[in-house]
């Protein structure tokens, strides 16, 4: 009888570690490790293969590589105080093949090696693998198709990431029988091919948009469509334009016509941006079933889904408020999310928005905590007062030149003008209607913070030694459901949705030249993100209302939700000029890529994008920062461009220093796979094999 067996030495390649029983839902898994491969030759064992395949997209959101991999040393945001996960950040010595330790100098223990994503993604490959292989033990055609459209897209997305993080990779497409230990090194051309093999079976497979598996966490034909889109533009672009010239053309088409399929299937745009992620209101919510949404890693109340393959996602975009003014504002599961400091935006980040017409802006910052605990009853703080502040200004306002501003109760020459804001004017906790706004003067403020003050960006300044804690945290991911401080978040965590398919279309539009057409497509974004007649512009919601729905809201708990949670922003705060209004905003372009707006044509000069194509793919990946911000992709779209390098020196400070041409645009191939690799006679590879082996520069 043939067993399972689990080959590590870097690559793991036959391992499926937990599998669902087909009469429960997918998310309900059972141990069973000790089934034999036998199990995987009848056609419940293929069922519930396919079923598994879902579990292993969780483990992408369950550590530090969530956004050490995709979101540090880039654009969008640096590291804070917390050094983690440095290295990601700032390409120094210690970021390289041999992975991140404290042997190594890595700040702790839970630093993200190299070696994480590149072993783990090959688990789902090798369950894929098997499914391809018996499905034709499956009688009935619709389920074999449908496990062969699962198995052909975890493949083909495992695939994916694979080759956009390391290049040219192991191309396994078979079971793996015993303990292999050559493996020879496809090209980058190979594996896109592969990549895209896998897409196309996995679209021809899947039987339109019919949920499996649970509506708004499963793939259907759509997602499929979304990432064939994706791997087409990614064989398309710059990374590849050694070798890529005779596809591009008709990639470009295919990916267009694959996202047309996707938004013809799936839409249209979820009218509020706000119901993407901040009206999060617990566990499998309504919000998570979006038409939208075409990938989630799901996750609820289950013990599958918390532990090892728990989303711990909520700990990493706080500031860390707790520790702001002696601790005003404690941390605790009311205000869902964890204060750990690790991805600070840039002034990038703040600068490329429209601060006054862009909603995205104040319904994905959060800028206002309420006080939950006084530290001084003598500066006449109340529970339920604001008590961190972050005025997003921009550089052209001197409003706020002459004010001092930080963590005023730990400031021994505190006098008592400082941290009173000139003017307070915030919406009701109540309502996100019009008409429920107030002024007061004089609003005493524990905790402040401000962009600009003389035209400088004094932000950075606000910190911890040695880098900067003090900062405006996105709400993407806040979890009001957790059961402890340190518990498992209970959300889904989206991967892909029609908004991302819009802008791809539009960039493989500015590819072919079609300016107009992408202009069309951006403006469909675009509409959904300007401020509808009638809204509160300083109302603010995130996951945290959850905690209304949590079993711990009772008594203090409840009083600390409240306390804690003001649903405010500082809108008006942050742009003073503007008078208090509900009406409609507006920002369509008119033209395109030339008259860009004021936001965009900034960073444009300060990257010295002049021709047309330069301007509009930059326009896009800024487009994209202002709709997917901390979506867990930036790293790979900035290198799929080859914009990476120049938009992280401009951008991003603490990376720029270490970043380097034609080395960093790729991760380093763990050393810990390398010498495990043999040659197909059994002896071990030369030097020169292994330097082969290693991808430019490290």
């Amino acid at each position: 009888m043939k067993r399972i067996k689990n080959i590590k030495f870097g690559l793991l390649v036959m391992a499926v570690l937990s599998l669902s029983s087909c009469s429960k839902d997918f998310l309900n898994e059972e141990d069973t490790t000790r089934l034999t491969t036998d199990y995987f030759e009848t056609e419940e064992g293929l069922i519930d293969l396919t079923e598994s395949l879902y579990g292993n997209i969780r483990w992408h959101f369950g550590f530090e590589w969530a956004y050490g991999v995709t979101l540090y040393g880039t654009d969008e945001f640096t590291n804070g105080n917390d050094l983690t996960n440095e290295m990601w950040n700032t390409y120094d010595n210690r970021f390289g093949p041999v992975g991140a330790s404290v042997e190594t100098g890595a700040a702790n223990r839970n630093a993200t090696s190299p070696a994480d994503l590149f072993n783990q993604l090959y688990y789902g490959i090798a369950s894929a693998n098997t499914i391809i292989a018996n499905a034709d033990i499956i009688q009935d055609e619709e389920i074999r198709n449908r496990c062969l459209a699962h198995a052909y897209f975890l493949r083909g997305y495992n695939y994916y990431r694979l080759t956009a993080q390391y290049g040219g990779t192991v191309l396994q497409t078979e079971p793996v029988i015993g303990a292999v230990r050559y493996f020879p090194r496809a090209t980058d051309e190979e594996c896109w091919e592969q990549v895209i093999s896998d897409f196309r079976n996995a679209y021809n497979h899947f039987a339109g948009e019919v949920f499996t598996y649970g509506k708004g966490v499963t793939w259907t034909k759509a997602t499929a469509a979304h990432f064939l889109a994706k791997a087409l533009l990614f064989r398309s672009s710059e990374r590849n334009d050694s070798w890529n010239s005779s596809y591009i053309e008709a990639d470009l088409q295919e990916a267009i016509d694959a996202c047309t399929y996707a938004i013809g299937a799936r839409g249209p745009l979820t009218p509020n941006y706000s119901d993407l992620y901040a009206n999060w209101t617990g566990i499998d919510c309504d919000i998570e079933q979006l038409d939208e949404i075409l990938m989630a890693a799901p996750h609820n109340g289950d013990d599958a889904t918390v532990g090892r393959f728990g989303n711990r996602t909520y700990s990493y975009f706080s500031p860390q408020f707790s520790n702001f003014g002696g601790g005003w504002v404690r941390r605790g599961v009311w205000i869902g999310s964890m204060d750990f400091q690790r991805c600070r935006p840039t002034e990038y980040t703040y600068g490329v928005f429209d601060h006054v017409n862009d909603a995205r802006m104040w319904k994905t910052f959060k800028t206002v905590y309420g006080t939950n605990t006084i530290v001084n009853p003598n500066r006449g703080v109340q529970l339920g007062d604001p008590s961190v502040v972050m005025i997003l200004n921009t550089k052209d306002d001197n409003t706020y030149d002459n004010y001092t501003f930080g963590a005023y109760s730990q400031n021994p020459n505190w006098t008592d003008d400082q941290g009173r804001l000139p003017e307070w004017r915030l919406g009701s906790r109540q309502t996100s209607t019009s008409g429920a706004l107030t002024s007061t003067i004089g609003q005493y403020s524990p905790n402040s913070l401000v962009l600009y003050q003389n035209g400088e960006y004094v932000a950075p300044n606000f910190k911890s030694q040695p880098i900067c804690n003090f900062f405006a945290g996105i709400n993407k991911t806040d979890d009001g459901s957790r059961f402890s401080e340190r518990g498992d978040a209970h959300r889904d965590v989206t991967m892909a949705r029609l908004a991302e398919t819009y802008l791809l279309r539009a960039e493989c539009y500015v590819r072919q030249g079609q300016y107009g057409n992408a202009m069309n497509d951006i403006n469909v974004v675009r509409g959904r993100a300007q401020w509808k007649n009638g809204e509160n512009r300083s109302y603010y919601v995130d996951g945290s209302v959850a905690f209304e729905n949590n079993a711990l809201n009772v008594n203090s708990a409840a009083t600390n939700y409240i306390n804690s949670n003001l649903n405010m922003n500082t809108y008006y705060l942050s742009n003073p000029n503007v008078a208090v209004t509900t009406a409609a905003s507006d920002l369509q372009l008119t033209s395109f890529p030339g008259n860009l707006p004021a936001e965009d044509e900034a960073v444009l000069s300060m990257i010295g994008a002049s021709s047309d194509y330069e301007r509009a793919l930059h326009f896009i990946l800024n487009e994209r920062t202002r709709e997917l911000l901390g979506e867990w992709q930036r790293w790979e779209t900035l290198s799929r461009t080859k914009t990476l390098i120049t938009r992280t020196k401009a951008f991003n400070p603490e990376a720029g220093p270490g970043i380097t041409q034609n080395k960093h645009e790729l991760r380093p191939i763990p050393l810990s796979f390398i010498e495990g690799v043999l040659n197909p006679d059994g002896s071990n590879l030369s030097d020169d094999q292994k330097a082969a082996w290693q991808n430019p520069g490290y």
